[in-house]
């Protein structure tokens, strides 16, 4: 059995790579070749790979066994054998039979896009559940694909398997090996996210609402966690900085309690079988009571960005556009185009749902926090109760379902302000017969 991917990287030498992004010239693309060979080279170095070369290529039509044509495979090939890199990184999806054709070309490993998100996954998550689904979703990438590089125990370098390593020894899987093996991880990510589910029900019922963060990947989601809850999860200049979703406690302005998310950063084209392996861990989302879209301002291409983290999180059944749990934040301020911060602050005057911030400088930060309690506060009531001492039931009721705000031990009993939602209320009433006082 595959003792799944670890997170130690050989470190004698650092392996190399050559990357490529095709160019289709296509009407109506918002990336500029610059920003997207940009992002394919921080995929890369993500998981510590030296960029030998980039470079665009004209794509008129695909080749259906080589997805490049002749001239273009000939000239790059000159240069990969002057550059000897480890793997060849294609900025695009390509099929199995395009991948082992380039291969036996240019006589090098070469991986496309999804194998290279796959590879950081795999060397990143740190959870169980995380390696299960990273694993699961390169068994089922890996099934169409002649397997070479899933070498078990005889595996040094970290990652989901696909660029190989030093000393690797190339294996066939049999393709019901595999099948056996996707199925049993499908029943253990079932039980873990039954496991999972009933911690989420149990966190449900303590009386704190889930503040989510999402956004494009290194969009600064874990710098405004670390900055608004104190925390020191781990928040670089880098992609996929995190995988596994992170919770702390966080106090409000008006002395709520709310428990923030981190959770793992979108990207365009997110391979279809990462997509559904983190469907699970990706849908807690859909059950936050406040969903923070962190947007980086500072990238030229922000507005391509967030049409692909709503695209995403619409596949995961939110109408964005109608969602009033949906905050906007423009972060990364401080490093942004004046003219943009103040067109976005303009924007965001009027609107209850964005807010300009930089969570590195920590400007901003008190109206998000408003704005987030603005919103949490329209589920839930402040009432005020004096409970005899005698009823020691009732107010544990309280503590439970409620959010106990001021309390005040008198000689006949406790005075409590209470933050409660509605149907909380009517259950404390009918079960208890106590009502609120003025």
């Amino acid at each position: 059995m595959s003792p799944g991917p670890t997170l130690e990287y050989q470190t004698a030498r650092q392996e190399t790579c050559f990357i490529i992004h095709p160019d289709f010239g296509r009407a109506g693309v918002t990336r500029t070749i610059e920003e997207c060979l940009d992002e394919a080279a921080g995929l890369a170095q993500a998981i510590n790979l030296e960029i030998l070369h980039t470079e665009s290529c004209k794509v008129s039509k695909f080749q259906p066994g080589y997805f490049l044509g002749k001239g273009h495979r000939e000239r790059i090939g000159a240069q990969i054998e002057a550059l000897k890199p480890h793997v060849v990184i294609i900025n695009h999806s390509l099929s199995p039979v395009q991948q082992r054709n380039l291969e036996k070309d240019w006589k090098v490993k070469v991986i496309d896009r999804t194998g290279l998100i796959l590879e950081i996954f795999g060397a990143r998550a740190q959870t169980r559940e995380g390696r299960l689904q990273v694993e699961l979703a390169a068994l089922e990438f890996q099934r169409s694909r002649l397997v070479r590089a899933w070498t078990h125990l005889e595996r040094q370098r970290g990652g989901a398997g696909f660029m190989g390593g030093p000393g690797e020894t190339q294996i066939e899987l049999d393709r019901r090996i595999i099948s056996d093996k996707i199925t049993r991880l499908r029943r253990e990510i079932e039980d873990v996210s039954r496991t999972r589910e009933i911690g989420r029900r149990a966190r449900a019922r303590v009386p704190f609402p889930v503040v989510a963060l999402v956004g494009y990947t290194n969009a600064g989601k874990s710098t405004l966690f670390n900055i608004l809850t104190g925390s020191d999860i781990l928040a670089e200049d880098m992609l996929f900085a995190t995988l596994d979703p992170t919770l702390r406690r966080l106090s409000l302005p008006n002395g709520q309690n709310v428990i923030l998310s981190d959770t793992v950063g979108f990207i365009s084209d997110l391979p279809t079988s990462l997509v559904a392996a983190f469907r699970a861990t990706l849908e807690q989302t859909t059950h936050a009571d406040v969903i923070v879209h962190v947007i980086d301002i500072s990238r030229a291409d922000y507005e391509a960005q967030r049409r692909d983290v709503i695209h995403i999180l619409e596949e995961l059944g939110i109408e964005y556009e109608r969602d009033e749990r949906i905050i906007e934040i423009y972060n990364k301020a401080d490093k942004a185009a004046e003219e943009r911060v103040e067109d976005l602050q303009r924007r965001a005057q009027n609107a209850p749902n964005k807010v300009v911030v930089s969570a590195l400088k920590g400007t901003g930060l008190k109206d998000l926090l408003t704005k987030i309690a603005a919103i949490t506060a329209r589920k839930r009531l402040e009432a005020h109760f004096e409970i005899p001492h005698t009823d020691g039931k009732a107010l544990s009721w309280l503590y439970e379902h409620g959010e106990i705000i001021r309390r005040t031990d008198g000689r006949k009993g406790v005075c409590c302000a209470v933050m409660i939602e509605a149907a909380d209320l009517a259950r404390f009433e009918d079960r208890y017969g106590y009502h609120p006082q003025p």
